[in-house]
């Protein structure tokens, strides 16, 4: 399957699909890749500040790690191009005109959207709704 850059088309073909459990980001100012492994981490990015990682909030819980924030990932199922142009922005508009905000995250074949645990039911409802507009 080819990836899709045409904008209306992904906006039309979201998929969205709320994963399973719910998320923290932690910080490791020193951290290097592969540090946190036991903590089964989804994502790592290495900043200046220190390597910040995406864990299953139970496995931070379990390892007493400080994080801000209790996040559902929400999963756009399309297959989208990492050229595609304004469908974050698209996205994340959507979402903010809820008052929901949103750390969105691309991976070569989907875009994977963070939202407040809180809200993730409502998120799901404005993107389902935003994408049969």
């Amino acid at each position: 399957m080819n990836a899709i850059t045409d904008l209306s088309t992904l906006l039309a073909t979201l998929n969205p699909s709320l994963v399973d459990g719910e998320f923290v980001f932690i910080t490791r100012a020193d951290g290097r890749y592969g540090d946190g492994a036991g903590l089964n981490p989804i994502a790592a990015f290495m900043e200046e500040e220190g390597l910040t990682l995406v864990v299953p909030k139970e496995k931070a819980d379990g390892s007493r790690e400080e994080y801000q924030g209790e996040f559902r990932m929400i999963t756009l199922r399309v297959h989208s191009s990492l050229e595609a142009v304004g469908l974050t922005a698209a996205v994340a508009s959507a979402l903010a005109k809820h008052g929901i905000s949103v750390n969105a995250m691309a991976a070569f074949y989907h875009d994977h959207l963070f939202v407040p645990s809180s809200r993730a039911d409502e998120a799901m409802v404005v993107l389902r709704e935003f994408m049969s507009a």
